[in-house]
């Protein structure tokens, strides 16, 4: 028999001790991104489970209920029920309408990524829950899963990653210091994962963004961010003549429709070490969907048919293009998930900008040789408040987060569906 320690991290054996506690209702495991909290509230799960099974019979209840929540049914089974499956070798019977029963108790799984996830438990009764990336779920549904755990020595257990310090999470229940609330919570580090290799945890700490991403997905902070987006950026080291741009590149094209504000489309290249170059930029204000299709045909007589992608806000504008010909896709628009695949591209020292790419003249000025990027790296700040960017001169910003997060995360294109045409 293996010995515990052998099983789980030092922190994970605390987290696992509470369950012996009965001072507590609502348990939270909260920090850095692979520090072991999910792979032990899983194990707790399980644990829970049986527990609510023997009240349950002490209480002479046949079928107990338990809420497991996710943010979307493709999250819990990928972070819970798979897990579990290729740990333990549980096969996962769903009825028809997606529960299933579990050591006998009756597992009902409700997704907390939108408010529609109150109707899957509304009026239920249960013994307890487990609430997978907590951070996440719409605070309605939250409450309600909190309210719908009314059964005798009902508990619930949580893990999230961190996210701004006023989300409710922390502010509501982590903070509560209160005794009578009955809140535990446990912060892990990346450094409190003792399985994992060295090698890996100095390859993630050297690659991950200085600032809010390495203090939430290293540290396990929950932080705003504060001053530029970009740290990273540096010009010096960064900005490349173009007789240094390698050969046999893969280029690929973002676009942030704009009018009253600067549209602008941006031309990257990808070679074969991992490095993004980005080697053209179009800017202009006040210009027609006309100007954009002539901008996107010149590319393609020096690029070929290369991909762009663009903001899904002007969705006519992306059906012109298509109509054009143009391999024009609706750009998944994950904000901080696209700037933190830009910012990687930075810190790794993998990004760089062609001197040469900057547009032709400046908005409302006769400068020529303009680089708009330049001007809004140093602007693109944080908000406090929100949590996200500054939305102010941020239009090349945009486009290049459309474009480096939708070719390197292997995004599927979206095609927005051309009109019919009315016949005459």
């Amino acid at each position: 028999m293996m010995a515990i320690n052998e099983l789980y991290t030092p922190k994970q054996v605390q987290v696992l001790k509470t369950l012996r506690r009965t001072d507590w209702r609502l348990l939270i495991n909260y920090g850095a991104v692979r520090s072991g909290k999910t792979v032990v509230d899983n194990d707790v799960f399980l644990m829970e489970l049986r527990r609510v099974r023997a009240v349950a019979d002490r209480l002479g209840v046949k079928e107990p209920m338990f809420i497991l929540a996710g943010y979307s049914s493709k999250s819990l089974q990928n972070n819970v029920l798979q897990e579990l499956t290729n740990k333990y070798g549980i096969d996962f019977q769903f009825d028809k309408h997606n529960s299933f029963t579990l050591f006998g108790v009756k597992i009902v799984q409700t997704f907390t990524g939108s408010i529609a996830g109150l109707g899957a438990i509304r009026g239920m009764t249960s013994f307890g829950a487990y609430v997978n990336e907590a951070s996440l779920a719409n605070e309605e549904v939250f409450n309600e899963i909190l309210n719908r755990c009314s059964a005798q020595d009902a508990r619930i257990v949580c893990d999230t990653n961190p996210d701004v310090p006023t989300h409710y999470l922390k502010a509501s229940y982590i903070d509560n210091k209160d005794p009578k609330a009955g809140v535990v919570s446990y912060h892990f580090t990346i450094d409190d994962n003792t399985f994992l290799p060295t090698k890996y945890v100095e390859n993630m700490k050297a690659g991950t963004p200085s600032g809010m991403f390495y203090d939430r997905s290293i540290l396990g902070l929950w932080v705003s961010g504060e001053g530029m987006v970009y740290r990273d950026f540096n010009k010096e080291a960064m900005m490349i003549p173009h007789s240094k741009l390698p050969s046999n590149l893969t280029y690929y094209a973002g676009i942030d429709w704009g009018y009253e504000h600067k549209g602008t489309i941006i031309v990257m290249a990808d070679d074969h070490a991992g490095n993004t170059y980005l080697v053209e930029e179009h800017t202009r204000q006040y210009e027609e969907i006309d100007y954009w299709v002539e901008v996107a045909k010149d590319i393609e007589q020096r690029y070929g048919k290369i991909k762009f992608w663009a903001d899904s806000a002007r969705p006519e504008h992306v059906a012109r293009f298509q109509r054009e010909a143009i391999k024009c896709y609706n750009a998944k628009k994950s904000i901080l998930s696209g700037i933190e695949s830009v910012a990687k591209s930075m810190k790794q020292g993998h990004f760089f900008v062609v001197q040469e790419a900057m547009d032709n003249k400046k908005v409302g000025t006769d400068k020529a040789g303009y680089h708009y990027f330049l001007d809004e790296v140093y602007m693109y700040v944080w908000d406090k408040g929100t949590g996200l960017p500054v939305k102010l001169n941020d239009d090349v910003m945009d486009a290049v987060r459309y474009a480096i997060y939708n070719m390197h995360e292997g995004i599927k294109a979206r095609v927005t569906k051309k009109p019919r045409q009315l016949r005459g």
